[in-house]
């Protein structure tokens, strides 16, 4: 019996969701248990290409890998696509660079209740990225049947909307029940990018935290870069293994970049530099001052600590961290 396809959107799927191919790729990958570690330019050097897909960790502004992101534009990568799931000053850090022109959207421009980013708004109006529309949930959804590795996923979801109209999926009927389901095309990025509180050498990762699509996303990735807050011994992993959420045969390379979600925030590690942020807001509402924003901030800098050391430094990293206890302290 074949599943009648009843309805489909007119979006791009801009990643091949043929489960078999994946499965192809992900045999032929290395899992031998060795060291990893190298500096996040050799990360992107090595592992980021001009028109891969990209897709990046965290959710809003926790936790998300600034470190690459930096680098990406830093290298001027081009022509790439992007999961524009949760994303907020990550997405906002590749329009400025404009390092994408195919979008899979879902949460982008807005930074949550800080507002909209100018710039991220300029970019997506300009003609150049070619758009194709989901929420938050339909690309968590993607990520999961990419990580159990099928083609898609059968959601409720998005049924009866625009959101549908403008994206690939396809509405099926359920060959058991009869019920009509929303089929999500499976996304297997070419590369992505999670940072994490600890790892060792070998990529075995501890996190903490809201994790939203991260863990799905770690197995659904063809290439895996981790940055890390801290490098912690083998042993402390093998001390307790069920804190290993992403485990190292998934992981191609481990850079260690302590606050590298800065300006963004690390659940127990430190707060988002709010005035930073806002920084950035304001540079974006004229184009030459932007310019003159993003040499400071990420062509003129080697590296993440340099742009940390640019903008407060260790003091401010201080000042950040006691913020987060407090925070936390505050809830409890």
């Amino acid at each position: 019996m074949s599943v009648e396809v009843i309805q489909q959107g007119i979006g791009r799927i801009f990643t091949d969701p043929n489960a078999d191919k994946a499965r192809e790729f992900f045999r032929k990958k290395n899992r031998k248990l060795e060291p990893k570690v190298m500096s996040v330019k050799d990360a992107v050097t090595k592992f980021v290409k001009n028109g891969d897909y990209l897709a990046l960790g965290g959710f809003g502004a926790n936790r998300i890998p600034t470190a690459v992101a930096h680098e990406i534009v830093r290298q001027g990568k081009k022509n790439m696509g992007f999961a524009g799931h949760t994303s907020t000053h990550d997405f906002q850090i590749l329009c400025a660079g404009e390092v994408f022109d195919k979008l899979d959207v879902a949460y982008v421009v807005g930074l949550e209740a800080r507002g909209l980013s100018p710039n991220a708004r300029r970019y997506m109006e300009s003609g150049k990225v070619e758009i194709s529309e989901w929420t938050n949930y339909s690309l968590s959804v993607r990520f999961k049947a990419a990580a159990a590795g099928v083609s898609f996923y059968p959601s409720r979801n998005i049924m009866g909307t625009d959101t549908f109209h403008y994206s690939g999926a396809k509405v099926i009927e359920c060959p058991f029940t009869g019920v009509k389901y929303a089929a999500m095309p499976a996304i297997f990025p070419d590369v992505s990018a999670i940072h994490v509180h600890e790892a060792d050498i070998y990529g075995n990762c501890r996190l903490r935290g809201i994790t939203v699509s991260d863990l799905d996303l770690a197995r659904a990735s063809k290439r895996l870069i981790i940055t890390c807050e801290r490098l912690i011994p083998t042993e402390e992993i093998r001390r307790d293994p069920s804190f290993t959420s992403i485990p190292y045969w998934l992981v191609d390379a481990v850079c260690e970049v302590p606050f590298g979600s800065y300006p963004g925030n690390m659940y127990g590690e430190y707060f988002s530099d709010e005035e930073h942020l806002r920084g950035w807001l304001k540079a974006e509402e004229d184009v030459e001052e932007l310019t003159k924003f993003l040499e400071y901030n990420i062509y003129s800098c080697g590296d993440h600590i340099e742009y940390i050391e640019k903008n407060g430094g260790i003091r401010k990293m201080q000042a950040l961290r006691n913020k987060e206890f407090l925070f936390i302290k505050a809830r409890e």
